[in-house]
C-alpha cells in the first residue's frame, strides 16, 4: 500500500462526484488511481469509478449478439 501526502483533501462535491486538487500533479495523479484501483468500471455495465469526462465503452453479454 502507497502512502499518499496531500496538501489539500479531496472533496467531496455531490454524491458521486470527488474533487481532488494540490500543487504535485503527479501526486494527485497517483492518489486519483489509488482511488480508482479499488472499483474499475467494468465493460458490461459501466459500473465503478471514473475519471471525469471519461467514456466507457460497453462490451455486449453473452446474449447480446444472438439473433432468433
Amino acid at each position: 500500500m502507497h502512502v499518499h501526502t496531500l496538501t489539500s483533501s479531496p472533496q467531496v462535491e455531490k454524491n458521486t462526484v470527488i474533487s481532488i486538487s494540490g500543487a504535485d500533479k503527479a501526486v494527485i495523479g497517483d492518489f486519483a488511481a489509488t482511488v480508482r484501483r479499488q472499483r474499475e468500471p467494468e465493460p458490461y455495465k459501466g459500473k465503478g469509478i471514473r475519471y471525469e469526462g471519461e467514456v466507457i465503452k460497453l462490451k455486449e453479454g453473452k446474449a447480446g449478439g444472438k439473433k432468433k
